[in-house]
């Protein structure tokens, strides 16, 4: 029997919003977050732009729209997905090979000798 659960997730925006303002460099955030009182590394810029954060603060947020001259709602996409969880008893849909991801511990080898 498979039950779903829904997972709540988001799309970070800040790649293509930038694109959009004609700003394709990364460091080219980072005088315009210091004007607004953020100062970031270019490298924490970086990650920023091309990782979706875990974690974000309120001014960077605000700087960020302001910068971009948009909301919040036009940088983070709020996304729900739903997984199946795992089959259990012999009722359950078999799996394709390829795409297994079954937890397995390695086994000891055994030396055979002739």
């Amino acid at each position: 029997m498979t039950s779903r659960s829904r997972k709540l997730g988001y799309r970070w925006h800040l790649r293509t919003l930038m694109a959009g303002k004609g700003m394709f460099a990364t460091t080219d955030l980072v005088p315009l977050l210091a004007e607004r009182g953020v100062t970031l590394s270019s490298a924490q810029v970086y990650r920023l732009v091309t990782q979706t954060p875990e974690r974000l603060s309120l001014p960077i947020l605000m700087a960020l729209c302001d910068i971009l001259d948009c909301t919040p709602n036009d940088l983070i996409e709020p996304v729900v997905e739903t997984k199946r969880s795992k089959a259990t008893g012999t009722g359950g849909v078999l799996a394709k090979a390829d795409t297994v991801t079954v937890d397995r511990k390695p086994r000891r080898a055994e030396i055979r000798r002739q």
